[in-house]
């Protein structure tokens, strides 16, 4: 008797046949299993998934940025500013996805954080190592930030290099002056782990590229870059402290911090300074 599935069509979707005994399946390459098994809630509360899900995204999205702006500064370092303007772009919108991310959590109210919250113990973002490497790379130097991180070796010794190499912005001042700007000596070799201080003659090399777009177009397009790349973060940044402000109101944080109060502060801090003071005397 002949098997009737011998004459059963061939169903071909998209014009591309299914090979169910590939190597490699879609969850597997992108190790869904792994992923998708690290949500584990403390307690039974519904909305603690939310929480979880919400910051495991953003760290995600925080790896990629480093991926992305290690890029860009080693391609500024080259002198090849095209492929860094994609790279600092793409940073750009992925700081939009991680805007979006607050306006998520946001849907969870006071009273629902408060039913899991003692669950957190002294967790908090302000532990987050990518975060804190985020801001040394883009030039917020803070060497007493690192030792949040002192209990894990590995976290500790990474985010010590970082903030003593030079940031993201140190590294343009380099290129400025590779190009004949006049940046001062001691904004080209310091020490990379204390505070950037803002420099007016770094601001009258960034006043003769707006002024002169024609002849520096690609250093023109650079400052651009690095400007939406600030204004993204001080957006992540008021939009982090309303989500607090508004689900724990001026209460101290998980593990001890300042809440609110601290970040409020945070939003008086700048990366590029001269790119914004700059502006004033165009």
């Amino acid at each position: 008797m002949t098997d009737s599935h011998q004459h059963r069509p061939r169903v071909d979707l998209d014009s591309e046949a299914i090979h169910w005994d590939q190597d490699m399946s879609y969850g597997q390459y992108l190790g869904l299993e792994t992923l998708l098994d690290c949500q584990h809630p403390r307690s039974r509360q519904h909305d603690e998934m939310l929480f979880i899900v919400i910051h495991q995204a953003s760290e995600l999205w925080m790896k990629l940025c480093l991926h992305e702006a290690h890029g860009a500064a080693d391609c500024i370092r080259r002198d090849e500013l095209r492929p860094a303007f994609k790279m600092l772009t793409r940073v750009a919108r992925i700081q939009e996805q991680l805007i979006k991310a607050w306006e998520v959590l946001v849907t969870m109210t006071p009273a629902d954080y408060s039913s899991f919250r003692d669950e957190l113990g002294q967790s908090s973002g302000f532990q987050s190592f990518q975060y804190r490497e985020l801001e040394f790379l883009l030039g917020n130097k803070n060497a007493r930030m690192v030792e949040a991180h002192r209990a894990h070796p590995g976290h500790h010794a990474h985010l010590t290099a970082v903030l003593q190499a030079p940031s993201l912005y140190d590294i343009v001042l380099q290129r400025l002056a590779a190009r004949g700007f006049a940046i001062p000596d001691g904004h080209l070799a310091r020490d990379w782990a204390e505070p950037y201080a803002a420099s007016p003659e770094v601001e009258a090399a960034w006043a003769a590229v707006y002024r002169d777009t024609a002849t520096h177009w690609d250093l023109y397009e650079l400052a651009e870059k690095l400007v939406d790349l600030e204004y993204n973060f001080q957006k992540w940044r008021f939009s982090h402290m309303k989500t607090v402000e508004r689900i724990i109101g001026y209460r101290r944080g998980t593990g001890g911090t300042a809440g609110v109060n601290y970040l409020v502060k945070a939003l008086d801090l700048q990366f590029f300074p001269e790119l914004w003071s700059v502006r004033t005397s165009l």
